[in-house]
């Protein structure tokens, strides 16, 4: 794993790292939490949103910051968009190629291009569900 040899892999970063590339979702910093106790029970919360922060900077991690009100973190790195509900907050990963300007338009308006995110906005199923109850 490239991230090993740029920083120190430490039980409780390979434990964060191994978490977030095994689950499909993209947990909070608390839920990150709850699920690396499981196998860490000693952690402490302090610790996970150290490292999460850590990793994040670091490419090993993505940290989704327009993703609602809580911050979310993503095992995924590769370039790839995501939709979120609007209503729950919950984050899925869109399927298909995704935009890369920088290939095609190295500038735009004077910036060099670096990468880009791409953020959908909705309603998942479950609320979804919930609005046509509520709807008279």
């Amino acid at each position: 794993m490239s991230e090993e040899t740029a920083f120190r892999m430490t039980e409780q970063r390979r434990a964060i790292l191994e978490t977030l590339h095994r689950v499909r979702t993209h947990p909070t910093a608390d839920e990150v939490y709850a699920m690396v106790r499981e196998e860490l029970p000693r952690i402490s919360l302090g610790t996970v949103y150290r490292n999460l922060e850590f990793l994040s900077p670091a490419g090993a991690i993505l940290r989704l910051d327009g993703c609602g009100s809580q911050m979310r973190f993503d095992g995924t790195t590769k370039v790839h968009d995501h939709v979120r509900c609007t209503s729950c907050g919950r984050v899925d990963y869109v399927p298909g190629i995704p935009v890369t300007l920088k290939k095609t338009h190295p500038t735009v308006n004077g910036y060099e291009i670096i990468g880009h995110r791409l953020e959908y906005l909705g309603y998942c199923r479950a609320c979804k569900r919930g609005r046509k109850r509520r709807t008279p």
